[in-house]
């Protein structure tokens, strides 16, 4: 069976290619990929192979299960390439998570944030809090300027280096 990377990677062949159509078969599972005006589909057809039993005792022959899923289309990763270039731009420094854990804003549900987008920040404010284990590890800007983006939300689960904030240094 193919895994997702290779599906993915295919439709972009596909999609650069003059190809219109295009079917894999392999150990029951077909793959199918069809060009159109819209975003691509790719469907996937998988046939169980368990006999199924009833109630009263006769095997019934499973029905083929068909899984369909649309791509992104071109045009939003696009827009989305250049909303990323230009928030490149607008900011200088990010600031990381230092440790896996639940990402919070505020220090209590009831409190404003500790920053907000246009906040000022200097190296010492604290921006938000990692929760990691039962403790609550406040995060501290380490640089000077200002927000300019929140990239978390709050309760989020976050990684060890995932960026939480963008911070355009003055």
């Amino acid at each position: 069976m193919l895994k997702v990377q290779e599906i993915r990677e295919l439709i972009k062949l596909i999609d650069q290619s003059s190809i219109d159509e295009f079917t894999y078969e392999s150990d029951g599972t077909t793959v199918s990929m069809k060009k159109s005006n819209t975003a691509p589909q790719v469907v996937r057809e998988a046939v169980i192979n368990t006999p199924v039993q009833t109630t009263d005792t006769k095997l019934v022959k499973p029905e083929p299960v068909i899984e369909a899923r649309k791509e992104v289309d071109m045009e939003k990763e696009n827009q989305k390439t250049e909303q990323e270039n230009t928030s490149i731009s607008s900011y200088d420094h990010e600031i990381v998570s230092p440790m896996v854990g639940t990402f919070y804003s505020s220090p209590t549900p009831e409190s404003d944030p500790f920053v907000s987008i246009g906040s000022n920040v200097q190296k010492d404010t604290i921006v938000c809090i990692v929760e990691a284990m039962k403790l609550f590890n406040e995060i501290e800007a380490e640089v000077s300027g200002e927000i300019v983006e929140i990239l978390v939300d709050n309760g989020e689960l976050v990684e060890y280096g995932q960026p939480l904030f963008r911070v355009k240094t003055k």
